[in-house]
């Protein structure tokens, strides 16, 4: 495929996700290039949704490799929390969460190591928030400031936080912050090669495949983190193809119609825009 046909097919399948006035962003990254190979409304700020589990699974497992944290320790599953707003807690809601067996784990120990998987591959809510409890946010921004993330990304509280957000607390990101995110963690700038790996493994054992994955072509070894909640999809992927660096590509898609219709534009946004960056 031409670049000019390339880039129209992208400009088409986004005008098709953005439903009127949505908000799509797009991002490709590849490894040792400073310009992004695609860039469509790369600093729109959208809510994180569960794609705030990614610098959370890096944290993590960097933790681990300092020796700060046990991922072998068990710990307890609860889901009463205390906020982000001061003075105020908050108690989670099981019907919110895809991840049925930390919620049968309430009461008990659970290795930490365990639910830091479930967090990313089953995008467990509370499994998340006990990571966090456990990772703390000031080691989550630590991740995104070595990744080079802007001040326009934030992961700052838990999931159904809702007193933090009445109090305008909100976990934020971009496309191009989580494309250069991934890309940081490929690069090994992030942690060593033990916790990289970790990582990568974890992201490609991700249950959640219908956005990015969905559209692009066999032969690539694809790690990606999911997002979504009313009017909003999102997804980002580390995709590893043969005789090519490590590409970071993020759709971010903050817009109308269902969370199938937003799900099947995302792999078409993906697929046009993977035809840009090997085109």
């Amino acid at each position: 495929m031409d670049a000019s046909h390339a880039d129209h097919s992208l400009s088409a399948a986004v005008g098709a996700l953005r439903r009127g006035d949505g908000i799509v962003s797009v991002v490709a990254r590849v490894s040792g290039e400073d310009r992004p190979r695609v860039s469509v409304d790369p600093d729109a700020r959208h809510y994180s949704a569960s794609v705030m589990k990614l610098p959370i699974l890096v944290a993590a497992r960097r933790l681990a490799e300092r020796g700060v944290l046990d991922l072998d320790r068990p710990v307890r599953v609860h889901d009463d929390f205390e906020s982000r707003s001061p003075g105020h807690r908050f108690t989670m809601d099981q019907e919110e969460d895809s991840d049925p067996a930390t919620w049968a784990a309430l009461g008990s120990d659970v290795p930490l190591g365990d639910l830091v998987h479930r967090m990313v591959t089953m995008s467990g809510n509370l499994a998340t928030n006990v990571v966090l409890d456990e990772v703390g946010t000031d080691e989550v921004a630590a991740v995104l400031a070595d990744a080079g993330c802007s001040e326009r990304t934030a992961i700052v509280r838990g999931i159904e936080d809702y007193p933090a957000r009445d109090a305008g607390i909100d976990n934020l990101i971009t496309a191009d912050d989580m494309a250069r995110l991934v890309v940081a963690l490929a690069d090994g700038r992030l942690a060593g090669p033990e916790a990289t790996a970790e990582c990568e493994r974890t992201l490609q054992a991700q249950e959640y495949r219908n956005g990015i994955p969905a559209g692009l072509p066999d032969g690539l070894v694809i790690g990606n983190k999911t997002g979504w909640i009313s009017s909003v999809n999102h997804d980002v992927a580390l995709v590893r193809a043969p005789g090519m660096p490590p590409v970071g590509l993020a759709v971010l898609v903050s817009a109308p119609g269902t969370e199938e219709e937003r799900e099947a534009g995302i792999a078409r946004v993906a697929a046009a825009a993977w035809a840009e960056v090997v085109g």
